[in-house]
């Protein structure tokens, strides 16, 4: 099991589609409050930075608030990619569960190569992200016609935001010293 877990609770029954019409306009007010925190969050991982290369430390609450973000940039993802219709709460789980296991003793040194070694992962994500968001527009008109967000394409869009969640997590926030698997999956 990977230390970074990311499961979206599948809606069931119909979807609102006037709210899946007009999601992008729908959703400026919460992207707003995410980018007015991407500079706290940029400062965080910064500081996180120097503290694990020279204390092999994680602070806990620099940890707590970069997991706390993530988790609000998890929802926000998952509502601008129509998996979920309820908008974004800034402090509730929601149906976007995400968890991050506090890293105890990390390695001094890893943050300096970590962005290299994930590289491979970036071109695979990628390709994948760009699929991902072929399958949302193709979802949304599912939606539309349909009332419903096809299972498949569900859970494709899910396993592409759960790898890259892992891999943010292995190298911009610094959570784990465990290599992302090349996986959608849990």
């Amino acid at each position: 099991m990977h230390p970074v877990t990311l499961n979206v609770d599948y809606p069931g029954g119909g979807r609102n589609r006037l709210a899946a019409l007009f999601r992008p306009i729908l959703a400026i007010p919460v992207i707003v409050v995410v980018a007015a925190l991407v500079t706290a969050f940029q400062l965080i991982v910064a500081s996180t930075l120097l503290m694990v290369l020279f204390r092999g430390k994680y602070p806990r609450w620099w940890f707590d608030f970069n997991v706390e973000w993530l988790r609000l940039d998890a929802r926000v993802n998952a509502y601008l990619l129509l998996l979920r219709d309820e908008y974004p709460s800034t402090d509730e789980e929601q149906a976007v569960h995400l968890n991050v296991e506090y890293p105890g003793r990390l390695n001094n040194f890893m943050p300096l190569i970590k962005w290299m070694l994930a590289l491979p992962h970036y071109i695979a994500l990628a390709v994948l992200g760009t699929v991902g968001v072929a399958v949302t527009v193709v979802a949304w008109l599912a939606i539309l016609f349909t009332g419903k967000y096809p299972q498949g394409m569900f859970d494709f869009v899910v396993g592409v935001a759960r790898w890259s969640l892992r891999v943010q997590a292995y190298m911009l926030i610094l959570a784990t010293d465990e290599y992302p698997p090349f996986r959608l999956g849990e």
